[in-house]
């Protein structure tokens, strides 16, 4: 029977915290500690939650000065995230942290390059790793099913109120750091560094505030070209969201995101599917579930940890690119 890992979560800010709490209180590889939030107005919010009832709250000497916790979920508001996340990495832990990876490229490359001379795992939120959907498009490119890649487009919408507007509006990118990262990550994955970025951001909410509710990104590479979308205004969002590649020998489209939907066209019979175009049937996994079970096995060391610093940082500085910030 494997032993469990101890961790916890530090920092309760960021809308994938109650998600992650109930994956690690409910999975086999983890012993869950409890949470500590810092912040003293989030603290009470959460207190009043269904999601946090009957958590175990620690301060945060009893997170970073434990022995027996080896990894911390870093789950706060995004300014904090890479803050505390070195403060995880500083004390010898793991770190799932959640993204985007805070404001500062040269912060988050920092907290990368402590973590490799310590050798510990920095595992980024980026859940669609993790996504059977983005698995099936990932081994297509992978294996030439697609031919020469030539397009690539992808949105992920949502429906934002005024007061979830003022919690974003801190950073010129807007949208496109709140939610865009997904996608990103999944563009770099696949094509790698692009040579060009031009950002589009725009404010076209009727509100009284500064975030760039309505942007788009172009990103070229060599012999291709990528459009990615994020928006706070469109009713029923989730159900659009969706990633499609196109080259000149099949396409396919995830769509919506989750759970995935998948139509594959191939020019000709590639990878155990047909020519022509189809519905592929994928597994429909709960967010986060996949994401910690590999973190759990590359602690154990029954793996190596499939994503590099150099495209952690790759990846955040092409979505600080896709924001119009470049440092």
């Amino acid at each position: 029977m494997k032993q469990k890992i101890r961790c916890a979560i530090l920092g309760t800010g960021h809308g994938h915290a109650a998600g992650k709490l109930r994956v690690l209180q409910g999975s086999d590889d983890w012993e869950f500690a409890g949470v500590c939030e810092p912040d003293p107005a989030w603290r009470a919010r959460r207190e009043r939650e269904a999601a946090f009832a009957g958590v175990r709250w620690l301060s945060e000497a009893d997170v970073l000065g434990d022995p027996s916790l080896r990894m911390v979920a870093v789950e706060s508001e995004v300014r904090q995230l890479v803050d505390l996340g070195q403060k995880v990495i500083d004390a010898g832990k793991h770190l799932h942290l959640d993204k985007p990876a805070g404001v500062s490229l040269p912060a988050f490359g920092a907290l990368l390059d402590a973590a490799n001379r310590k050798g510990l795992i920095v595992q980024m939120g980026y859940m669609f790793r993790y996504n059977t959907g983005f698995d099936l498009i990932r081994q297509a490119v992978r294996e030439g099913w697609l031919g020469h890649v030539h397009y690539l487009h992808g949105t992920i919408n949502s429906i934002y109120d005024a007061a979830h507007r003022r919690t974003l509006d801190f950073h010129p990118g807007g949208m496109m750091f709140e939610l865009a990262g997904h996608l990103i990550d999944i563009l770099v994955l696949l094509m790698g560094r692009p040579r060009r970025v031009t950002p589009f951001m725009r404010h076209d909410g009727a509100f009284d505030d500064q975030l760039t509710d309505n942007t788009l990104a172009v990103l070229e590479f060599d012999r291709a070209v990528a459009v990615i979308e994020s928006s706070a205004l469109e009713v029923g969002s989730s159900a659009r969201r969706h990633f499609e590649v196109l080259g000149d020998a099949g396409s396919v489209v995830l769509q919506p995101l989750e759970p995935p939907a998948v139509r594959l066209c191939l020019g000709e019979s590639r990878g155990g599917y047909q020519s022509g175009w189809q519905d592929v049937a994928v597994p429909n996994i709960p967010r986060y579930v996949r994401d910690l079970q590999e973190l759990a096995r590359c602690i154990r060391g029954e793996q190596e940890f499939p994503y590099s610093k150099e495209h952690d940082l790759t990846m955040h500085e092409t979505l600080l690119r896709a924001c119009g910030v470049e440092e």
